[in-house]
């Protein structure tokens, strides 16, 4: 045994055949051998995947420091939007929200309303906006921040804007939905780490405390060498807005942009990114191919899929399995799984839950405690504390850019998508130089669609 143990870890995973040691991981007597080989039955010491200072990790502390006032202006003022907006509010003394940008004007003034008997904030009329340009007049108006709840299809476009014009910025995820954007917010995001300009993207496992701390665990070593891994985010279907007669083609996508593959990415981007984001943050691992399948079962309105299940191959190898479902009465699933060569570690629930690392064996060798978290931070909703960091960066000078970060998730699960959709294996190069681009042939509120060309995609037959 003494060859064994005397191997180095990226020597042992290649002697193994790393992805036939993901399967083995499971069977009995297995787990025991790898430990016995690898530890001599004793405890190692880790090996820092990355080390101590190398890496980014937020101060989380309950509200922002105090500091100078900062406006802020909502361009997306649905469910979303108008969340974002209490969450920045909640963050930090000394902010407020002075402008409301939505293509729909209930929408505007429904947030507004919700400002005043919440917050005791009053928007004037003249700050409140209206149409597909309202997002230019949000962020020419006097504001420091800008928060951006709109589609995923526009967030792009007003990234480019907001940073053309100076303004620190909340970004919600998913940041694109094809090619075309994802290339137009990396070239954004540069910009905007050369104005200084802070930009914070609502992956939220990034400023949710048991994953912040499970990352520092992860780069120290104390799972080993990433060696495989799956999530999931298995719900029930989701929200659809009922077409009104007054409404026309654009304006119903526009209020069920939720449905439609050009406004929201389809929910393998919209919703299970944070799944994606999560293995792919805490590994620090990129895709290389995706292979997928998925269809849509039971979603009656709209041209997107209800299922992905998608294999991803990793740049060292590994074999990431990707698995979301929108389908009700099925079996829920939102949790998260890394396997390395000393133990996994595993993250349940979609805010909250269990998160721990177990050894080889199976036993809890770390696990992140909620009670404890309870009891020395009066703030523990990550979708508030994104903003504290943000408010933090801002105040002190110390500009953070997420956006080229998130991409990498962000076109991950458009890997996965597009390989579903055509049947075909998708690599990082290929989709990454695509001219794939789901912009409508004419984009504007009185627009003339073609309903009937918003088809759900057939594997084997879809192209791009």
């Amino acid at each position: 045994m003494k060859k064994e143990h005397n191997l180095s870890r990226r020597g042992f995973l290649k002697s193994t055949a790393l992805a036939g040691t993901v399967g083995m991981i499971g069977v009995p007597g297995v787990a025991g051998l790898l430990s016995s080989c690898n530890n001599n039955n004793k405890k190692s010491a880790n090996i820092p995947l990355k080390d101590p200072g190398s890496y980014y990790v937020p101060n989380l502390s309950d509200m922002a420091d105090d500091g100078r006032e900062l406006k802020a202006g909502v361009v997306g003022c649905g469910g979303r939007g108008s969340g974002a907006a209490m969450d920045f509010l909640n963050s930090a003394n000394g902010v407020t929200i002075v402008a409301l940008g939505d293509a729909f004007e209930d929408r505007v003034n429904s947030l507004a309303d919700k400002l005043k008997s919440e917050k005791n904030i009053d928007i004037p009329t003249e700050m409140r906006f209206v149409g597909l340009d309202a997002y230019k007049k949000v962020v020419d108006s006097d504001v420091d921040i800008v928060i951006d709840c709109s589609p995923p299809f526009f967030r792009p476009s007003h990234f480019e804007y907001i940073v053309e014009k100076n303004k620190h910025s909340f970004i919600e995820k998913p940041l694109f939905v094809d090619a075309v954007g994802y290339r137009k917010v990396m070239a954004t995001a540069k910009q905007a780490t050369a104005k200084s300009l802070s930009v914070v993207v609502g992956t939220i496992r990034h400023h949710q405390r048991s994953y912040v701390e499970s990352y520092k665990q992860i780069m120290d070593g104390a799972i080993g060498e990433i060696t495989g891994g799956a999530v999931y985010y298995n719900v029930g279907s989701q929200w659809h807005k009922e077409r009104q007669p007054e409404w026309n083609d654009m304006e119903y996508m526009l209020r069920d942009w939720f449905s439609w593959r050009w406004l929201s990415g389809d929910h393998i981007l919209e919703q299970h990114i944070h799944s994606i984001d999560a293995f792919i943050w805490l590994t620090g691992l990129k895709p290389l191919s995706a292979l997928a399948f998925g269809s849509n079962q039971r979603r009656e309105v709209g041209d997107r899929f209800d299922n992905f299940s998608t294999d991803f191959t990793m740049e060292n190898g590994a074999h990431m399995h990707s698995m979301c479902r929108q389908i009700d009465g099925c079996t829920n699933n939102v949790s998260n799984y890394i396997q390395g060569t000393k133990g996994s570690w595993t993250g349940t629930g979609a805010v909250g839950g269990e998160v721990v690392i177990k050894d080889l064996a199976g036993k809890v060798i770390w696990a992140f405690d909620e009670e404890d978290e309870k009891a020395k931070h009066k703030q523990t909703n990550p979708f508030v504390l994104e903003h504290v960091n943000l408010v933090n960066c801002i105040r002190k000078n110390t500009p953070i850019e997420q956006a080229s970060e998130a991409a990498v998730p962000n076109m991950a699960a458009m890997m996965g998508r597009e390989s579903a959709y055509t049947g075909l294996e998708k690599t990082w190069e290929e989709m990454t130089a695509s001219s794939l681009n789901y912009a409508p042939a004419e984009l504007s509120m009185d627009a003339k669609i073609d309903m009937s060309s918003f088809v759900t995609p057939v594997p084997g037959k879809s192209k791009e």
